[in-house]
């Protein structure tokens, strides 16, 4: 799978209107596998003790990271809004130390619980769900 094609399938399932944080996750899974065939992307992994993120990612069974999605549009990917996300991110961050929180278009990194960098690969128009070609 490609990028263009994962936003091609979450476009499609979001322009049903009946979508949740849930709809998207084989997406999620598939494009990670395809872009690094070297490593595993499992969905809802057993519960740590920090709780349960919803992707744990591994290499030769070893985790080398983990991820929580977000429904798209999320309005605290930033985790910073006390009624939003804010506990459960501060909660991964100071527990897990390779660590993606997306929305499934904007994806966030924090490596040992600081802020590295942040993409978005598409948005959300009227239209639908359009790539970002930057």
């Amino acid at each position: 799978m490609t990028v263009r094609q994962y936003i091609e399938n979450i476009d499609k399932r979001y322009k049903l209107g009946i979508t949740t944080e849930h709809s998207f996750r084989g997406d999620l899974q598939g494009l990670i596998e395809a872009l690094v065939p070297s490593i595993q992307a499992t969905n809802e992994p057993k519960r740590q003790n920090c709780g349960a993120s919803d992707y744990i990612v591994t290499k030769n069974d070893i985790p080398v990271g983990f991820i929580e999605a977000k429904d798209i549009g999320d309005p605290d990917l930033d985790g910073t809004k006390k009624t939003g996300n804010k506990e459960q991110f501060d909660r991964y961050k100071a527990s897990l130390s390779n660590l993606i929180f997306t929305d499934y278009l904007n994806f966030h990194l924090y490596i040992d619980g600081e802020f590295v960098t942040k993409i978005a690969i598409a948005e959300v128009t009227p239209k639908g769900i359009k790539p970002l070609t930057d």
